[in-house]
């Protein structure tokens, strides 16, 4: 799989822009400041709907313009020439709209599964340095990378999760005897909350059994030293890959009784896979507060390349998208890294400095600046 063409209209910095892409390792390099990024955020917005940027969609329509258009034709395979055309309209504050070869998709959403990415980027540090909820999201993202009709089970979750702590909230401030009608409701959102929060408890469990050997060989191959990584699934309720879908939504349904009381005092839904987390360890100590700088960025590239693999295992082949890795990376690092991904299929690379990419990565060059797209050629290099 990879993108053959992509078109941007009004999309971050530029007004309009057409690149023409192929297989193999392909890098932009150009000014910090200039646009390099916004080219793979937009690859990447085709694959997911989001940003690995940004939180909202605001900041992706250029200053001025009522909305932005992102366009890409991508290729089944070097063996299939099958091609689809994929397009968004982001229009903030309003519902975005998806086409697929130019027909009309009833949700955005159904665009899943159409083209897939990997991303490495510097903010994927948070990672191993961050809260929670970004390694949540890191699992979540490959889930629905994996099976995207999980992104319907993820969003009807938010949904419940929203409708369920709103009515905590309400009850927190009611007497005791004016409480039973709304634990009534409470119940059934019990019971949804449950139903969806299985499915995708087991899919994070599930994806995370099959990930984590991944993620111990390609950090053994980038780090030198100490480097016996984990990853561990950390929840309230004791599930494990082993756990049936049945089984945890079981234990959801009973925790979530267990802590009635609590829920209500706090306003809060304390139960699900909203609170769980991913235990990232080296060695015999927690990643977080103990991993040095460079021990950090190999883990949080280890994540990226075991997720990488993992779909490769799939039989998938995903577009890898590395933004501005190189330059954090020693040249040892660099070095490991590029023997690992020169086989991808196709390869997109940001640097400001293109001495940053190792040689074995060498392949077209695009400069970028001046809101202008130009390709370099080997005499002009």
């Amino acid at each position: 799989m990879f993108v053959t063409h992509l078109s941007l209209a009004d999309f971050r910095s530029y007004g309009s822009v057409e690149v023409a892409l192929g297989p193999g390792v392909t890098t932009f390099t150009g000014a910090n400041g200039q646009g390099k990024t916004n080219l793979i955020e937009a690859v990447d917005y085709l694959a997911t709907l989001g940003s690995h940027r940004v939180a909202s969609d605001q900041p992706l329509v250029r200053h001025t313009a009522q909305r932005a258009i992102v366009r890409a034709r991508v290729q089944a395979g070097l063996d299939d020439a099958r091609q689809l055309l994929l397009e968004v309209e982001i229009v903030p504050g309003k519902a975005n709209r998806a086409s697929l070869n130019r027909a009309p998709l009833r949700r955005p959403r159904e665009l899943l599964g159409a083209l897939r990415t990997v991303v490495f980027s510097p903010e994927d540090l948070a990672l191993v340095k961050g809260d929670p909820s970004e390694r949540r999201r890191f699992i979540d993202e490959l889930i629905t990378t994996r099976w995207p009709r999980l992104a319907g089970v993820r969003a009807d979750y938010d949904r419940v999760l929203r409708q369920r702590s709103a009515l905590l909230k309400s009850l927190g401030g009611r007497p005791r005897s004016l409480q039973a009608d709304a634990e009534t409701t409470l119940l059934v959102w019990d019971e949804s909350l449950a139903r969806f929060g299985a499915e995708l408890m087991q899919a994070r469990l599930a994806t995370l059994a099959d990930l984590t050997p991944h993620v111990a060989a390609a950090y053994t191959a980038i780090a030198p030293l100490n480097n016996d990584a984990r990853v561990d699934y950390r929840c309230a309720i004791g599930a494990d890959a082993t756990t049936t879908r049945g089984e945890i939504e079981t234990l959801l349904t009973e925790a979530m009784a267990q802590r009635r009381n609590d829920e209500i005092q706090r306003g809060v839904c304390l139960v699900g896979p909203h609170r769980d987390d991913l235990v990232l360890s080296l060695g015999a100590l927690p990643a977080k507060g103990y991993a040095s700088h460079g021990e950090s960025w190999s883990f949080a590239l280890a994540l990226e390349l075991g997720a990488f693999a993992l779909l490769r295992g799939d039989g998938v082949e995903p577009v890898l998208i590395l933004d501005d890795v190189f330059a954090e990376l020693d040249e040892l690092r660099r070095g490991r890294l590029a023997g690992m991904i020169e086989e991808a299929e196709q390869v997109l690379i940001t640097a400001a400095v293109p001495d940053d990419v190792p040689p074995q990565l060498a392949g077209r060059r695009f400069l970028v600046g001046g809101g202008e797209v130009s390709e370099v050629s080997d005499a002009g290099a």
